[in-house]
């Protein structure tokens, strides 16, 4: 009778057990790791604070603030963070003895000095947005933090310098040590996942563009992904190279893959965008180019896919496709010959959208062609395309970077000059956290909001600190038993930055509750000096928000207007620069503008959406004139009489006309542009002409042709920020004499 009922109960039993295994492998894949890093950190911050102890030193605290400055999840990271300072450290340390050793006698000229340094170790840091930056913060922060005391007693600057060294040198062994032996959690992974990701991302990518029917804000969304990509592959081989010798093999394959992809994204975006021109063409002619060239765009997906119909995601599968596409490649040419030969065209204009979408084509199957190589490559250790030495280099305006310095060194200008009059005890506290922090947040989207959340935390780490220092520490006895109530709170602190929205917080508690709460070797109780320090930590962090609001604020619209306008430099760069590795400068160049900009508009959609365009008209047109540069540089060296001198001239004025649309865009230079656009399209059809060449010689005038309508129609394209500039709107194109030759 109670047989059932005991079945019931046992698989109820069972049932819950179940879901409990469930839910505790579920924690374990989400938050089991930020659980480990947090236990990792804290124990190298206790590590090197006990060791810091042990080997008397100054001040231990130092090692363990050390360990939460340079912690990163992954070890690499962790290695290339603390690489770049320690050089900074020692950078700074020699400035330190420079400085006391010149104006020791006269603070004025010390405090001049020091903020001219920081101001310019803050240029460094910003400009460059990577580890490197770290370098230079703290070259500037080590002149601030041992610089000020060691002014006022000269006799202690070599100790206070040696020691700082040894204080940082111990936090980073700890931090290394422990991130690379206690559940190490290495770099690699993360790029294998970005570029299997990436990879299936474009399969997906060029299934849905190549039509021109994908939306535009959809493409802005894969093209600011596909950016984020790009700078978090560089991050992470930047810093797996420190960790692991399988990637130092591949280093130079990775960085060749990263340019390798952004060209060949400019070249799907520059055909999906001729596309999407042709779809809005209710001409007869385009609908008949689009029906002809199509066919085409449905054969390259399969080319990425394996047999059993998944996409290609390993380097074992993309050497399989790397032959299918060499064959595909092989073959194009002549098949579009023939699709060209059969078309009935009555006018040079749908000829024009032929040519130049056939020929786009082409170069997007020899880039994915090239892509693929290198992806199958990352399977062997060694590979002649290793040979790569033009890697991605993030780098902030100079005139965004040179105005975070000036910021950092008035900053520090202001609290010394408040300190000195006012004689205050902590004085020197404020004025060397508010210019190191002027310097850590100049790279962050919002830099007075970020300092604003670490204040937040700094009065929570005051008022911890408080309690720790003057109601428990003086009831302990002992390394342990300081380590065990210090845990609480470094755990807290630590777990708050794994989550993106409390980072602030977290980074605030764990740096400054340390300074506040840890005893020196010679521990001091001293309530007054501590609530000097605490408030000297607040007026820094308060000085510091208050001048990113008030000294040119990077949020301003003014910043993105300076980086569209750098933006539209890159066309002007396209123009005048040495071809000599060029494509692979603006490529990179326009996507770390890119970058920013999309970092500094994410909450203004409409500011956004202007610079958006700006980006767009920038790739379309700057490749386009390399690639015409590049083609006349080959006529011009190869075979001079294939154009007439007309023809060099009509194409020399574009040269001229293009910078000067981009430096200064209004209706006048978009007319002058578009009339020189249209004269070296006549020049170059007349050097075709309808008499006999051999096919080399007229391809090569075709693809010249191809290059000018291209540049000509991304200058009429009405979601262009270019469009709101011409004279009479859209009918103009049709007053224009040039119309009849494209789109």
């Amino acid at each position: 009778m109670n047989q059932p009922a005991d079945t019931t109960a046992v698989t109820a039993r069972a049932s819950f057990g179940a879901q409990l295994r469930e839910a505790a492998a579920d924690w374990l894949r989400n938050d089991g790791p930020n659980w480990i890093y947090v236990f990792k950190m804290v124990f190298a911050g206790l590590l090197a604070l006990g060791i810091g102890y042990a080997l008397d030193l100054e001040s231990p605290r130092s090692a363990l603030i050390t360990v939460f400055i340079v912690m990163q999840p992954q070890s690499g990271m962790i290695l290339a963070k603390s690489f770049y300072r320690v050089i900074g450290t020692l950078i700074g340390s020699v400035a330190i003895v420079v400085f006391v050793g010149l104006f020791a006698q006269t603070p004025e000229l010390f405090l001049l000095a020091s903020a001219l340094w920081i101001g310019l170790c803050t240029v460094g840091s910003a400009h460059n947005r990577n580890f490197r930056s770290y370098g230079f913060v703290l070259s500037g922060y080590t002149v601030a933090l041992i610089g000020l005391p060691a002014a006022l007693n000269p006799g202690i600057t070599f100790d206070s310098v040696m020691t700082r060294v040894t204080e940082i040198t111990v936090g980073i062994v700890c931090a290394g040590v422990v991130s690379a032996l206690v559940f190490p959690q290495a770099s690699a992974p993360g790029l294998v996942r970005i570029i299997r990701g990436r990879f299936s991302a474009f399969v997906d990518l060029i299934g849905a563009t190549l039509g021109g029917t994908t939306e535009r804000k959809q493409l802005e969304a894969t093209n600011a992904r596909f950016v984020g990509d790009i700078i978090g592959l560089e991050a992470l081989r930047s810093s797996a190279i420190f960790e692991d010798p399988e990637i130092r093999l591949r280093s130079g394959r990775l960085t060749r893959m990263n340019s390798e992809f952004m060209a060949l994204s400019t070249r799907v975006h520059a055909l999906h965008q001729l596309m999407n021109r042709l779809h809005a063409n209710p001409a007869p002619g385009a609908q008949t180019v689009i029906a002809a060239i199509s066919p085409y765009f449905k054969e390259v997906q399969p080319l990425l896919t394996r047999e059993s119909g998944e996409p290609v995601m390993s380097a074992v599968d993309a050497a399989d496709a790397a032959l299918k596409l060499e064959a595909y490649k092989r073959e194009l040419p002549r098949r579009v010959r023939a699709t060209r030969d059969a078309l009935a065209l009555d006018s040079d204009s749908a000829m024009l959208d032929f040519d130049t979408a056939s020929e786009l084509l082409y170069r997007v199957i020899e880039e994915l062609h090239a892509y693929t190589l290198t992806y199958a490559s990352l399977n062997q250790r060694r590979h002649e395309r290793e040979q790569w030495d033009h890697s991605y280099a993030p780098k902030t305006s100079m005139t965004t970077a040179l105005i975070a310095g000036a910021r950092a060194a008035i900053t520090l200008l202001l609290l010394s000059a408040f300190w000195l009059a006012s004689g205050w005890p902590s004085g020197d506290v404020a004025a060397l956290n508010a210019a190191a922090f002027c310097a850590i947040t100049s790279a962050a989207p919002d830099p007075a909001k970020a300092t604003r959340t670490v204040a937040i935390g700094v009065v929570f780490a005051a008022i911890a600190g408080y309690v720790y220092t003057f109601h428990i520490l003086p009831r302990m006895d002992g390394y342990w038993m300081l380590a065990a109530a210090l845990m609480p709170v470094l755990m807290l602190a630590v777990l708050l930055t794994t989550k993106p929205k409390w980072a602030g917080y977290g980074l605030g508690i764990c740096i400054f509750f340390p300074f506040l709460a840890v005893p020196d070797n010679f521990a001091h109780f001293n309530a007054a000096g501590y609530l000097n320090e605490a408030i000297a930590l607040m007026v820094s962090l308060i000085v510091t928000a208050v001048a990113f609001m008030l000294l040119l604020p990077p949020t301003t619209d003014w910043t993105v207007r300076i980086l569209e306008k750098q933006l539209r430099k890159q066309v002007v760069d396209a123009c005048f620069g040495k071809l000599g590795h060029l494509a692979l400068k603006f490529e990179s160049g326009t996507r770390d503008l890119m970058h920013q900009i999309t970092m500094l508009t994410s909450s203004r959609p409409v500011l956004r959406q202007n610079a958006f365009g700006w980006m767009f008209a920038t790739l379309e047109v700057g490749h386009a004139i390399i690639e015409l540069r590049t083609e006349l540089h080959g006529i011009r060296t190869g075979a001079p009489d294939l154009l007439p001198p007309a023809a060099y001239a009509a194409l020399d004025r574009l040269r001229e006309t293009i910078p000067a649309l981009f430096e200064r865009p209004n209706g006048a230079t978009l007319a002058a542009a578009l009339a020189a656009n249209d004269g070296a399209i006549v020049e170059v059809q007349q050097a075709i002409g309808p008499h006999y060449r051999e096919r080399s010689e007229r391809h090569r005038l075709q693809r010249t042709l191809s290059y000018l309508h291209f540049i000509r129609t991304a200058l009429l394209d009405e979601q262009s920020p270019l469009h709101t500039m011409r004279t009479g709107g859209a009918d103009s194109a049709n007053n224009n004499p040039g119309a009849r030759h494209a789109t």
